[in-house]
């Protein structure tokens, strides 16, 4: 049997592919609409969030430029020229121009001390007493001595003279006489050795002996220092040395006396520089009237230099010392678009000199007139806006003892 099936064209594995020679179908309206609906809202979305961002940043910048800050109040300074004092400082210490330990020339037992540790003593004055009982017999029987030769010697010379007598017998009668006389010259010097005097006027120190004590040549009795005149020593550079001259004024200043100099003036130069250190030792005589100064104290010494010719200073406060350079905060006048005038304060790079009094020298970037920032550049920016304070300039800060 012959089963003949009903002729059909197209797929017949898959129903919903088009068949051939058919027209493939067109996508549905409403899927593009949804599409360009969902593309036009993502546009929208994207452009929102630009323009919210080109806005935002419009107007953060219009805010920063409407809302300045207030202007920094400074205490501004003029820069000046003027003379600064031409110092040379150096360190150094103080010595006694007469200062010795009191020492006996002799050994003996101490029968008296005349002195009060810590007074003062004129020149010759006794200080110690050794025992010197047997000095004292061998001087009354040398002057014993002396008598009888002089009585001798007249008697000699009396018959010499009436020629009763030989010259020999006066020559032998002078020569007893003369050997007495130097007997009863060594018995005193031996008895002034032990009576010990001071060797000039000074300051007595601190007692070393005792009553009874037995007393060795050469053994310290005590210290005497004269205070009236000191030496003040010290070394400066063998570059400084051609500035030094005789004569100079030296101002001393010690620790134990802040605020206080002495002045004084160069009386030695020493005439060859150290080979070790290439320093030159200079030596300065301090009058010491009312003896507050001490041999042995710390000196900070200044040698008053010819001035030189007058420099730009500023206050040592407003100087910005940095690793870049040094600088300072220069006042200028800005006049805005409304022909208001406003100040700013511009950083400047300086050279800087010396520090004299508070004050720094300036060689280069100042001129004499300017203003510049001598308290509040901390808080200071290039091109700030400033306002002149009312407060007073910056006191001079404190400093080392120099001069």
């Amino acid at each position: 049997m012959t089963i003949t099936s009903e002729g059909k064209t197209g797929n017949q594995t898959n129903p919903g592919a088009p068949q051939v020679g058919e027209k493939p179908r067109k996508r549905p309206v409403h899927m593009v609409r949804w599409f360009a609906i969902v593309g036009l809202l993502l546009v929208l979305l994207v452009g929102g969030l630009v323009g919210f961002n080109a806005f935002r940043a419009h107007m953060i910048a219009q805010f920063f430029a409407n809302n300045k800050p207030p202007p920094a109040s400074v205490t501004v300074a003029e820069a000046k020229s003027e003379v600064v004092p031409n110092l040379l400082t150096a360190v150094g210490d103080l010595a006694a121009v007469h200062q010795v330990n009191v020492t006996s020339d002799v050994s003996g037992r101490i029968t008296g001390i005349m002195f009060k540790a810590g007074s003062h003593v004129n020149k010759g004055a006794p200080l110690v007493q050794l025992f010197d009982g047997p000095d004292q017999g061998d001087l009354a029987s040398f002057k014993a001595q002396a008598t009888v030769a002089k009585l001798s010697l007249d008697r000699a010379q009396q018959l010499a003279a009436r020629q009763f007598g030989p010259q020999a017998t006066v020559d032998q009668a002078q020569a007893a006489y003369d050997q007495a006389n130097a007997g009863i010259a060594k018995t005193e010097a031996i008895i002034s050795q032990k009576l010990v005097r001071a060797p000039f006027d000074g300051e007595l120190g601190v007692r070393h002996v005792e009553i009874g004590q037995f007393l060795t040549a050469g053994t310290q009795i005590v210290s005497l220092t004269d205070l009236s005149t000191l030496y003040a020593n010290f070394t400066v550079t063998e570059k400084d040395s051609g500035q030094l001259k005789v004569g100079q004024t030296v101002r001393i200043a010690v620790d134990a006396y802040p605020g206080r100099t002495f002045d004084g003036k160069i009386t030695t130069v020493e005439p060859q520089i150290s080979t070790d250190t290439r320093n030159i030792r200079v030596q300065a005589t301090i009058a010491n009237p009312d003896h507050i100064l001490k041999p042995g104290m710390f000196a900070t010494t200044t040698v008053v230099l010819p001035d030189k010719p007058a420099v730009i200073t500023v206050p040592e406060t407003a100087v910005d010392y940095t690793l870049y350079g040094d600088s300072v905060y220069l006042i200028a006048e800005k006049k805005g678009a409304d022909g208001k005038t406003s100040l700013t304060a511009v950083r400047t790079f300086v050279q800087t000199g010396d520090r004299v009094d508070g004050r720094a020298i300036i060689t280069s970037g100042v001129k004499a007139g300017d203003r510049v920032v001598a308290v509040g550049q901390l808080k200071l920016q290039s091109g700030a806006a400033v306002t002149i304070s009312a407060d007073p300039g910056p006191p001079i800060p404190a400093k080392p003892p120099l001069y």
